[in-house]
């Protein structure tokens, strides 16, 4: 097991912020383990008690709505942490989290952290203005899915993706995703989404085989997105 002040990853989100001290004492109660591709690192209604920090691999947060459609509200990738609201709110989780690909995850308990929130200014500031900034985000699917056509949000979509994850040896987005998953982050069926990736192949903005996706003409998206 790792010991968490000798991991890079911890540069990359609000554990940077601890103490070689503090940074001790977590190696020593947190838990780390493999999440095979496909797998649940929690459900809905589950009680988290703790943040997740991952170490490798990608993992998809959803939330299924009352007609039983699921959509995805978030990608979370190396470096980032899962499950800071489980700190603040005794209530169980809303959302879902599923492994893209194999993952490696370490899992620190929820009194450990409170500990740190409570003593540690710096640490408490960077992880409220994460979820600031994950409220934001939110603020911005709800206008997003008001107001753009499903087009406008397959452009944007794809334009998100390869500055998030980056693109490949071959020039593909970094991160491989199904035709189901494409459809539950922009919100409509997965004929719907097939149907557009093939018209944006025909018109030559994009290219694909399988899950692969290599972006062609991002001026095309971008204008995509604005409407214009």
């Amino acid at each position: 097991m790792s010991k968490c002040e000798q991991c890079i990853v911890r540069q990359f989100n609000s554990l940077k912020h601890l103490s070689k001290e503090e940074l001790l004492r977590m190696s020593n109660c947190k838990t780390s383990k493999i999440i095979k591709k496909g797998e649940i690192l929690f459900d809905e209604g589950e009680h988290i008690n703790g943040v997740f920090c991952i170490k490798d691999g990608v993992c998809k947060v959803s939330k299924m709505s009352d007609n039983g459609r699921n959509h995805i509200v978030s990608l979370i990738q190396k470096g980032d942490l899962l499950g800071e609201r489980s700190l603040i709110s005794e209530e169980v989780s809303n959302l879902k989290a599923v492994a893209l690909n194999d993952m490696e995850i370490c899992f620190i308990p929820k009194d450990e952290i409170i500990r740190d929130l409570e003593k540690n200014n710096n640490f408490t500031m960077s992880v409220l203005k994460d979820m600031a900034n994950s409220l934001k985000t939110a603020d911005n699917l709800i206008v997003d899915m008001a107001q753009k056509t499903v087009k406008q949000r397959l452009a944007e979509t794809l334009l998100h993706l390869e500055t998030k994850f980056g693109i490949n040896a071959d020039n593909n987005i970094n991160i491989q995703l199904s035709r189901e998953d494409i459809a539950n982050i922009i919100g409509t069926a997965t004929e719907s989404a097939i149907r557009l990736l093939s018209d944006l192949k025909k018109k030559n903005v994009i290219e694909f085989k399988g899950k692969n996706i290599k972006i062609l003409d991002k001026i095309a998206l971008e204008k995509m997105v604005t409407g214009f």
